[in-house]
């Protein structure tokens, strides 16, 4: 297990993005399970993949997905969207193995794990009335982990640290500017457009099932 990523080296992380971290399934496939055509993939680095936002001409919402492998688990993370933390696109991700997601965009925090097609926790950090009702949970450790950074306007990065240290790897600032398999996704082509119950009008709410060993 990794020890102690610095927050400070996780500005990607601090605002405006969704990131998931699925385990033992690789870029190719972890882009087949949004609904993206691996073969558009190019290895690109930051600069050069926000450009792709700006070329692209579809009509309807369009996010960037940048992924790659570290170690057992390949992450994705989403610019200018949040797929990767509706209920069609988890259920297809944790398909076989387990996945997990953090979601920040304005007004709106969420963090899931789901595991098999199901989801194990859901909740809003910070927001106690969605605190999960049972024990474990992943809830007192991101809670202790935004309390040690209160008042340094971190957004979700020290969860995303609390992830990296959990799984044992590494994701800094420098590593995601570097160039990793990137391609743009049109929102109608993901698994499932969010309807249904919500959080604060936008964003699945997944079903809670007890949590099994």
């Amino acid at each position: 297990m990794a020890a102690g990523t610095d927050v400070r080296s996780l500005a990607w992380a601090t605002a405006g993005m969704c990131v998931t971290f699925t385990q033992g399934v690789g870029p190719e496939e972890v882009f087949v399970r949004y609904g993206a055509d691996p073969r558009q993939a190019r290895p690109l680095d930051a600069n050069e993949a926000s450009q792709l936002l700006a070329d692209d001409s579809h009509d309807g919402g369009v996010c960037l997905l940048r992924a790659g492998r570290l170690g057992d688990w390949t992450f994705c993370v989403e610019e200018d969207g949040a797929v990767g933390s509706w209920i069609e696109a988890l259920t297809q991700l944790s398909r076989g193995t387990e996945t997990y997601s953090v979601l920040s965009t304005d007004g709106l925090e969420v963090f899931q794990y789901w595991r098999d097609g199901e989801c194990v926790e859901n909740f809003e950090p910070g927001m106690k009335h969605t605190r999960p009702g049972r024990t474990p949970s992943w809830w007192d450790r991101v809670e202790a982990a935004l309390a040690a950074h209160e008042g340094q306007d971190a957004g979700l990065a020290p969860v995303v640290a609390l992830l990296l240290d959990h799984l044992g790897i590494a994701l800094d600032d420098d590593a995601l500017a570097g160039p990793w398999p990137s391609l743009t996704l049109a929102e109608d082509d993901a698994p499932s457009t969010p309807r249904g119950d919500t959080y604060a009008g936008e964003g699945p709410v997944p079903p809670q099932p007890p949590l099994t060993a």
